[in-house]
């Protein structure tokens, strides 16, 4: 497939510039470790510094989301590689020494061992450092196993966004990891795939469709779905993904949710509006009270056609209040 790109090996950092070269009157951005931090870093009051980043290929995630009210620090790695532990030891070393860091880490096992490694090495040299981990993902292996997979995926971007607003409260790092894990508790996340991503440096796509398939229960670095069906309808997408997430929260009536539909980076957005109608009659024949819907191409999977729901049990009136402060982000 053909790319807009130059030399493969420098495609994060071609990027990275160039998200830089749009956003420099907000951003800074330290090109021997790719990290994005806010331009006013040094001076933020805030007690608490929101430090989150991860693999490539998820653009806007993580640095679209760097800016007061919600991340202060973004560290890329490779495409879907995370960084390393240098390279996130880096971004913490670029907080001022007399803040606390929490560390918001997607629940892929070599993201969390790179970011835990790091956060020892910085807890070794005097800094207060802490993390949760989001594992929002509740696709299943396969139609014949209900073994949860738990990976770190779009719902990140909500808990990016309610712990950014409630650390410019100046709220603790314990309390601000408090809540972060409430809210990864009652955040839950399921996706389809109507075509493969391809990844540049490999040059091949992670799984094979036909024309006319769906594959339901994709994973953000192209893991294979749980099961592939021909495509029918926009409206069966909706009640599937709807249906397992209802087997999970076992909803009554009157509960209230936030919602992210997040477009997997080839999916336009008439057709994540769509999603989005069905998905809205569908939360009115269950009578659920939707207090807040985010639409867009969030956290992606390269070029992957495809869309993720996200559902957020709203346990606190804070996290909805938190999800619609505002924020000074390029992709919020």
């Amino acid at each position: 497939m053909k790319k807009i790109m130059n030399d493969v090996q420098n495609i994060v950092q071609d990027m990275l510039h160039g998200f830089y070269f749009e956003h420099h009157d907000k951003i800074c951005y330290n090109a021997k470790h790719n990290i994005i931090y806010q331009k006013d870093l040094a001076k933020t009051k805030q007690n608490v510094v929101i430090i989150s980043g991860g693999g490539s290929g998820h653009e806007p995630a993580d640095i679209g989301y760097v800016g007061k009210g919600m991340l202060s620090v973004a560290v890329n790695g490779e495409i879907f590689t995370p960084p390393t532990p240098e390279q996130i030891l880096a971004a913490i070393r670029s907080v001022p020494k007399d803040k606390s860091v929490l560390l918001i880490i997607k629940n892929f096992k070599a993201d969390v061992e790179s970011f835990l490694t790091a956060e020892d090495l910085a807890k070794k040299e005097g800094r207060l450092v802490d993390h949760v981990i989001v594992n929002d993902d509740v696709s299943i292996e396969d139609d014949a196993s209900f073994n949860k997979r738990r990976r770190g995926v779009a719902g990140t971007i909500f808990v990016h966004k309610i712990l950014g607003a409630a650390a410019l409260e100046n709220y603790s790092l314990q309390q601000l990891t408090d809540i972060g894990q409430s809210v990864i508790r009652n955040l839950h996340t399921l996706g389809v795939a109507l075509s493969p991503a391809t990844n540049p440096i490999q040059g091949k796509v992670s799984f094979t469709l036909q024309d006319n398939e769906v594959f339901y229960g994709v994973g953000i670095h192209g893991e294979k779905g749980y099961r592939k069906e021909i495509l029918c309808s926009s409206e069966k997408l909706a009640i599937e993904l709807m249906n397992k997430l209802k087997s999970i929260y076992r909803w009554k009536q009157g509960d209230k949710f936030a919602i992210l539909i997040n477009g997997l980076g080839a999916t336009p957005l008439m057709e994540q509006y769509i999603f989005a109608n069905d998905i809205r009659r569908l939360c009115e024949l269950e009578g659920l009270d939707i207090r807040f819907v985010k639409v867009g191409t969030h956290l992606t999977s390269l070029d992957m056609q495809g869309t993720s729901l996200s559902l957020l049990k709203l346990e606190d009136p804070l996290w909805e209040k938190w999800l619609k402060a505002h924020v000074k982000a390029a992709s919020w």
